[in-house]
């Protein structure tokens, strides 16, 4: 099966508009600018509009999967807990005549909007090339694999496969990920050490293959 995709908050971030909106949720990102279209003006696409390429995992209870509940102190009734205002697909307190039920899963249950997950820990890294003295500052996500680093690569270099990939003289495998090469992820020790992280990014040499590649 294929992999899903990583996203980094900041990828994540930049769909902020109701044509292309985005929001990331217990771990996972949707694209919901289909929804956007369906409910065009009305006034409970607001604070999801207001959330646009934000993360907002604190609507949703991380072991139902479902938006948060409280129980009413003055009706003693269960009801969503919506700080923000009642949003799309979330049932009005009390039963209304214009309130269609048969709506079929939520958004936020309903897979169609499902883009891809979002990164546990986003890592810098500095990508260099060898034949040209290049050199490239990629944010990648951790859960990644070197060939899809290589994908987010080749933005900036179409012949990103025509090169070998190595870390301190050692060839990566480009099937796994970053720490799984050894090329260790040390932000909690500079922090602790209270160094500045962006001094000591480590560094992804490119070794030209002489088989150049179509771009």
């Amino acid at each position: 099966m294929r992999r899903q995709k990583y996203f980094t908050p900041a990828e994540v971030s930049a769909h902020n508009t109701a044509a292309d909106l985005w929001v990331s949720f217990l771990g996972k990102v949707c694209d919901l600018s289909p929804l956007m279209d369906q409910h065009s003006g009305h006034a409970l696409l607001l604070p999801i509009l207001e959330c646009a390429g934000k993360d907002i995992s604190c609507w949703f209870d991380p072991e139902t999967k479902d938006v948060l509940r409280y129980v009413d102190p003055l009706t003693n009734c269960g009801r969503y807990y919506t700080p923000r205002g009642r949003f799309v697909h979330v049932p009005p307190p009390v039963p209304r005549s214009d309130w269609a039920s048969d709506i079929g899963p939520p958004w936020w249950r309903d897979g169609c909007y499902d883009v891809g997950l979002l990164s546990a820990k986003t890592r810098w890294i500095r990508v260099v090339n060898t034949l040209t003295s290049q050199e490239q500052q990629l944010q990648v996500c951790s859960e990644e694999t070197l060939a899809e680093i290589l994908q987010r690569y080749l933005r900036y270099n179409s012949h990103g496969r025509s090169y070998t990939w190595k870390h301190d003289g050692t060839t990566l495998d480009m099937s796994r990920t970053l720490s799984e090469n050894n090329v260790l992820d040390n932000d909690s020790e500079l922090q602790q050490l209270r160094l500045d992280g962006d001094r000591f990014i480590p560094a992804i040499l490119l070794h030209f293959n002489d088989d150049l590649t179509e771009g």
